[in-house]
């Protein structure tokens, strides 16, 4: 027979243990001056151009030994940079970010699969121009170590994926202006 006394230490150690494998994890806040998604496709057949947004903000959970991680970035799509005053605005209107109804994109991660001791792929949800779908960014490398300037640990990593951009209801021009984008993100964090 369980009694309350043993009811109750049973949901103590229990809350405990999930607790302290929560804790486990680092957290890490995104350093905005070194973390930079960037999109590039096809223009017409003549060119891939290659653009960027400038302001990400963030935190990243990370477990080494226990090789797990949870990713959330938030970007704000009004920085968008694309080397032309005039192209920004135009990648802005209604027809493509839409910058003015849906000022930022998100990215949270529900998997994050090791190889190894470091991340290789990252599933999660990417929500853009208010839609959200599951993509996989494949991690290209992965940095964990102090940081040899600001003297506190710190992570780095590049990663990318590729998204078809009608289904986020930005296809103006497709499939002249290519349909398919590939989005990297290089991306640099420091320890809370």
């Amino acid at each position: 027979m369980i009694t309350m006394k043993k009811l109750f230490t049973a949901v103590v150690l229990i809350s405990a243990a999930s607790s302290n494998a929560f804790a486990a994890a680092d957290s890490y806040a995104i350093d905005n001056s070194h973390t930079f998604p960037r999109f590039s496709y096809s223009h017409l057949g003549y060119s891939i151009q290659l653009s960027r947004f400038n302001k990400t903000t963030g935190k990243v959970l990370f477990d080494k030994a226990a090789k797990t991680g949870q990713v959330d970035i938030t970007i704000e799509t009004t920085s968008v940079d694309t080397g032309s005053a005039l192209f920004n605005e135009h990648i802005q209107a209604e027809d493509f970010l839409n910058t003015a109804k849906f000022p930022t994109a998100t990215f949270k991660s529900t998997k994050v699969i090791f190889t190894g001791d470091k991340p290789s792929e990252i599933q999660g949800n990417l929500t853009l121009k208010g839609v959200t779908k599951p993509v996989t960014l494949t991690v290209t490398s992965f940095q964990a170590m102090p940081h040899p300037i600001a003297k506190k640990d710190a992570i780095g990593a590049n990663a990318f994926t590729t998204i078809k951009r009608t289904e986020f209801g930005m296809g103006k021009y497709a499939p002249n202006v290519s349909d398919e984008v590939r989005i990297d993100i290089a991306i640099e964090a420091f320890k809370e």
